[in-house]
């Protein structure tokens, strides 16, 4: 006879299916949402909704416990064109399960879902539970966790579901884009111009190639600048009055987004200015006991390079969930069966050692 653990990952991975069968792009929710609520309503749990976030509360939530929330999101990228499987046909190949979001972050999703159906129930918890599965993850967008958090009570502390292979990522880089613009005297081709854009462009990609912060982070290590786009000039014979660079730049947790924007607004050879500033790094005290927790199990932590639904949130957060983060947004996107059946005994297995801790201490 099947434990209720094992039931619980039979229909987790039931509902990792149809969630990679049902096209899931960001803003296009609303029928993976649909099929969640669904999934949840099976066990009796009510659900609540705010546009395609779907999101429940365990049954004895007390105002007056702390909260910890469960997040991840259903919404995918588009399929890219190097796919040689159809991206919305889940099928299982040498343990592996094919599918587009079957890996970011379904895996993470349906193993959250199934941890907190197993706490739905329990009384006398040291913290409420709230799960959310969020939309619009992949665009950050204004009706993603971002949104739904006004409609929240306040969270203490969460664990964001992530592909990082069951490990502890404390840590998790920051994201501005920066527009440039490097400007030189427009002319033409066949007269003299001793300001032509394009060859001031060399020395300011030289800038930003070998330009360094000075503070490094203990677990996400330096800011990353990275020139990621260049375009300008119109045709032939026309020298053109600026050229246009965008800079993506990776922020550790040494750094604010605005003390970010300031450095290079004072230090860089063009003028910069930022698209948005409010995609901050994430961390979570090495001490806080949800880490110490995952140690005990025999994880590892480390600083994250990626950006996630981390950054939407105030409160200390941690990103853990299975499959690799190597393998998002990739062709014939996979996780493994056994990476599933592994995240939802771990969260499990996480979750009663740090309650068990809370409740002791």
């Amino acid at each position: 006879m099947k434990s209720e653990i094992q039931i619980l990952t039979d229909k987790a991975l039931e509902l990792l299916k149809e969630l990679i069968s049902t096209p899931s792009f960001s803003t296009e929710e609303e029928r993976t949402a649909e099929i969640i609520v669904l999934w949840l309503n099976e066990f009796g749990i009510p659900v609540k909704k705010w546009h395609n976030n779907v999101y429940a509360f365990n049954k004895y939530f007390d105002p007056s416990k702390p909260t910890l929330l469960l997040n991840s999101h259903h919404d995918t990228v588009k399929p890219n064109k190097a796919y040689t499987r159809d991206p919305f046909h889940p099928h299982i190949e040498d343990g592996k399960l094919y599918g587009l979001g079957s890996n970011d972050a379904g895996g993470s999703l349906v193993s959250l879902l199934a941890a907190f159906v197993h706490f739905y129930n329990w009384e006398h918890l040291s913290h409420n539970l709230i799960v959310a599965a969020t939309a619009e993850e992949e665009i950050a967008g204004s009706k993603s966790l971002r949104g739904l958090l006004a409609h929240l009570p306040e969270i203490e502390v969460a664990i964001v579901g992530e592909p990082t292979l069951m490990q502890l990522a404390v840590a998790e880089k920051g994201l501005i884009v920066f527009d440039a613009e490097i400007r030189g005297t427009p002319s033409h081709a066949a007269h003299p111009n001793n300001n032509n854009a394009i060859y001031n462009s060399v020395e300011v990609l030289e800038w930003f190639k070998n330009y360094r912060f000075e503070r490094v982070s203990d677990v996400l290590g330096e800011v990353k600048l990275t020139v990621t786009q260049i375009s300008g000039g119109s045709q032939h014979n026309v020298v053109p009055a600026k050229i246009d660079l965008v800079i993506d730049t990776r922020v550790n947790d040494c750094y604010s987004n605005e003390e970010i924007a300031e450095i290079l607004a004072r230090e860089a050879p063009c003028d910069i200015k930022p698209r948005s500033l409010r995609l901050n790094s994430s961390s979570i005290s090495q001490d806080h006991m949800l880490v110490q927790s995952g140690i005990a199990l025999g994880r590892e932590t480390y600083g994250s390079p990626t950006l996630s639904d981390q950054a939407a949130l105030d409160c200390q957060s941690l990103k853990l969930g299975p499959g690799d983060s190597t393998r998002s947004h990739s062709a014939d996107e996979f996780i493994y069966v056994r990476e599933v059946e592994e995240g939802i005994q771990l969260y499990i297995q996480l979750l009663k050692k740090f309650l068990a801790k809370e409740k002791t201490s």
